[in-house]
């Protein structure tokens, strides 16, 4: 097992987030996470890769207890984030955006040619401004930036998020192509037809909790709709 939960619990203050959520990602896996706004989704992620406090042994990574750590550390070991809104630097070009993405040194293969390889139109507009792009383009900034730290394991938060269907479509079609390559995935989505689409398995949180979890191929979309809305 490359990552698990167990038992995690997270808090903002005084009110609690999740509520003893155990989840497993083998390697190789593309590995979803389902729910409505404000189920704990991207609170999970956070616990993940250490920009919330969690128990140390509430997380695991390859073997090590990694809860608690901070997010230069968890990087450092080889997990990479795409955060929801792609937090891109408008200051900075298309290239520079990407090469902070490789201030580990982390070893691998993933480089400014792999990037421009898997995205062409970034090599075209490397050297513009970040904010002169479009919407699915500074996604695959985003995507391209975190691939430069040379992760094992990518998280995914929301990238279809106000995309139009056609560019959704150019983006997830670079999932596989990073997973046949040996990185792991975890992809949160709203679009649940979308994340069973893509996904081997899928968990949905539903108000902090695990509600339902299973082979993406497997599981109804009765079984779903009763997870995710909680009824």
């Amino acid at each position: 097992m490359m990552l698990s939960t167990h038992n995690l619990t997270a808090h903002y203050g005084d009110f609690q987030a999740l509520f003893g959520v155990d989840i497993e990602v083998a390697a190789g896996e593309i590995v979803a996470v389902i729910g409505a706004n404000g189920s704990g989704k991207s609170t999970l992620l956070k616990a993940i890769t250490g920009l919330i406090s969690a128990e140390r042994e509430a997380v695991r990574f390859e073997g090590r207890a990694i809860g608690g750590l901070p997010g230069h550390r968890v990087l450092a070991l080889g997990i990479a984030m795409v955060p929801e809104g792609r937090r891109l630097f408008p200051s900075l070009s298309v290239e520079e955006n990407l090469l902070l993405g490789a201030y580990r040194n982390r070893p691998g293969s993933w480089n400014l040619a792999r990037v421009y390889e898997l995205f062409p139109v970034l090599g075209e507009k490397r050297q513009v401004s970040s904010t002169s792009l479009s919407g699915g383009q500074q996604q695959m900034v985003a995507i391209g930036r975190a691939l430069m730290s040379n992760p094992r394991l990518l998280i995914c938060d929301e990238m279809s998020l106000g995309l139009a269907p056609i560019v959704i479509k150019d983006i997830y079609e670079s999932l596989p192509v990073l997973n046949s390559e040996g990185v792991t995935l975890i992809i949160v989505e709203q679009d649940v037809s979308l994340a069973m689409r893509v996904s081997n398995r899928l968990y949905c949180i539903q108000e902090g909790r695990v509600s339902l979890s299973g082979r993406s191929s497997e599981v109804t979309r009765e079984q779903v709709s009763a997870a995710y809305f909680g009824v």
